[in-house]
């Protein structure tokens, strides 16, 4: 039978503990003995490290469940991190196990004002985060379930995991879920889960979502964005309808979901898609909850850090532009229908213009310049802007 394990309240934490210091410790001295070597020694070791890899066996792969204890999508994105930059998966392949507060966490490389409101999430108390790796934006609370798989680059097999979770699905609750062409998981080609990975050197993940009994109200608000053009290269999501598993199956619920994955995790060969029931299970290392802190991950505090800051968050959104239409008042009671347009580089806008109906671009000058872009800062130049009328818009312009 296995055993949860909480880590810091007995021995067994101590020993986990202890798999943790040993894998960076290793991590470390093969860092430290290529450090004067020049980029054809690097490749040498790196093709070394794949070949050593390919020759472990499956019988010499252990298997480890870690459920964390915190729900702050920040610590938990730290810890996601933590573990892909130090820990050895050669032989122990790991499946992390973690849900969050409500939160939007858009991918590496999108524009979170084209997948939100940023402004009308933060007011509402729902946090936006941005994750390492690629893929769309989601909705997460404490209804959505999330999985990380871990494991060398050179096993990584996203089939694999999701076959993980669909045969947990069954195995649990005769509920039969497909995988498309986009790797989501679907049931009935309504989405209930979506993918994304990191592919590095030596280690790699691959995590995706399921939506169990989630605000599907607050996850609809929460991934509509403010009526605007945007004009930019970020990767954008593709909308999909959703499922919750609870609509299929009204007895389906977090805990014992979670426990049917891990199992299903435990009692598969580490490569192969191989029942191996009971004795496969029993070779493993089992559940262990998970307590991410500095004392037990060192430096996790500095990941949290920069994983929670505006400069992560929003900074490195990728250079972008947002157009919204403008009416300004003229003679009479007639409107002149123009654009304004704001260039935004590094989350800061930069470069604020008028287009008139001709195409000329006349340049505002104003106090939101340099400052960072948002959907409220955007509408308060609107409205500043409608207060003018034509014949004194370009003082408006000049003075705003």
């Amino acid at each position: 039978m296995i055993t949860l394990r909480a880590i810091g309240r007995n021995s067994k934490g101590a020993k986990l503990r202890t798999i943790f210091r040993l894998a960076i410790s290793q991590r470390q001295l093969s860092s430290s003995s290529t450090t004067n070597t020049n980029t054809t020694n690097d490749d040498s070791s790196k093709d070394e490290n794949r070949n050593i890899t390919k020759c472990v066996s499956d019988a010499e792969i252990k298997k480890s469940v870690f459920i964390s204890q915190s729900y702050d999508i920040f610590t938990n994105l730290a810890l996601e991190d933590w573990l892909y930059r130090h820990f050895d998966f050669s032989h122990h392949h790991v499946l992390l196990l973690w849900a969050n507060e409500p939160c939007v966490v858009i991918g590496r490389h999108q524009n979170p004002f084209l997948e939100t409101n940023v402004s009308k999430i933060m007011d509402n108390g729902i946090i936006l985060a941005r994750r390492s790796s690629g893929g769309g934006a989601v909705f997460h609370d404490r209804g959505n379930l999330n999985c990380t798989f871990f494991t060398p680059r050179e096993r990584y097999n996203r089939k694999y995991n999701l076959n993980i979770l669909t045969r947990a699905l069954f195995r649990e609750w005769a509920i039969k879920a497909d995988i498309n062409q986009r790797d989501d998981i679907v049931i009935n080609e309504k989405k209930i889960s979506g993918t994304a990975a990191k592919l590095g050197h030596p280690n790699a993940y691959h995590h995706c979502t399921l939506l169990v009994n989630a605000n599907k109200n607050h996850l609809g608000d929460s991934l509509v964005r403010e009526e605007a053009i945007y004009i930019g290269k970020a990767t954008a999501s593709k909308k999909s309808p959703i499922k919750n598993l609870c609509d299929v199956n009204s007895t389906v619920n977090i805990a014992q979901l979670l426990s049917a994955i891990g199992y299903e995790f435990l009692r598969t060969s580490a490569t192969e898609l191989e029942d191996g029931g009971n004795i496969q299970t029993m070779k493993q290392r089992g559940f262990q909850l998970i307590n991410p802190t500095e004392k037990w991950f060192p430096g996790i505090d500095v990941l949290r850090h920069e994983l929670s800051s505006w400069e992560w968050i929003v900074g490195k959104t990728p250079t972008f532009s947002v157009e919204k239409e403008l009416a300004l008042k003229t003679d009479g009671d007639k409107q002149l229908i123009m654009k304004l347009s704001v260039s935004v580089e590094n989350g800061l806008m930069a470069d604020i213009n008028i287009v008139m109906p001709n195409g000329d671009r006349l340049p505002v000058i104003s106090q939101f310049q340099n400052k960072s872009f948002n959907e409220k800062n955007l509408n308060n130049i609107v409205g500043a802007l409608k207060l003018a009328s034509t014949d004194n818009v370009k003082q408006a312009i000049n003075g705003l």
